[in-house]
């Protein structure tokens, strides 16, 4: 197992292509009792904003999760593609001002695809402290 902290411009190839290629992420937050709660989502990589995001509906348990947490709630993300995977470790906001969702949108829409409409959709923005990924991940395919 490999971490890596944030330099956004020095990402290592392997690990941002992994980040950018289509793979279906998991999101971890912490429900109020402390238990885990592990969603399938999307996650996209800021560069430019030196951030990733996940669109999701206002009234969702992992927005309730980080509500509830308030500032610095702790999240995971992680995405497997065979024995290659990584995860990114930090903390999440929820964004519901228009420029945030749709920033995070745009990000969305150029890892997976077009969103459908949604008129309660907001953003969590993910503060990456630290991606952790496998051997695999830097290994010569």
């Amino acid at each position: 197992m490999t971490t890596f902290r944030p330099g956004w411009d020095t990402i290592p190839t392997p690990l941002l292509d992994f980040w950018t290629e289509y793979h279906i992420c998991t999101l971890t937050t912490l429900r109020p009792d402390g238990r885990p709660h592990v969603v399938p989502v999307g996650v996209s990589l800021d560069l430019e904003q030196k951030c990733a995001w996940v669109i999701t509906s206002a009234g969702s348990r992992k927005v309730a999760n980080v509500r509830a947490a308030g500032p610095g709630a702790p999240v995971a993300a992680c995405s497997v593609d065979g024995p290659r995977w990584s995860s990114l470790e930090g903390t999440a906001t929820v964004c519901d001002d228009e420029h945030s969702v749709a920033r995070a949108i745009e990000r969305y829409t150029a890892r997976y695809r077009t969103p459908h409409p949604n008129p309660q959709r907001v953003a969590l923005r993910l503060e990456v402290d630290r991606f952790v990924f496998g051997p695999a991940l830097v290994a010569p395919r």
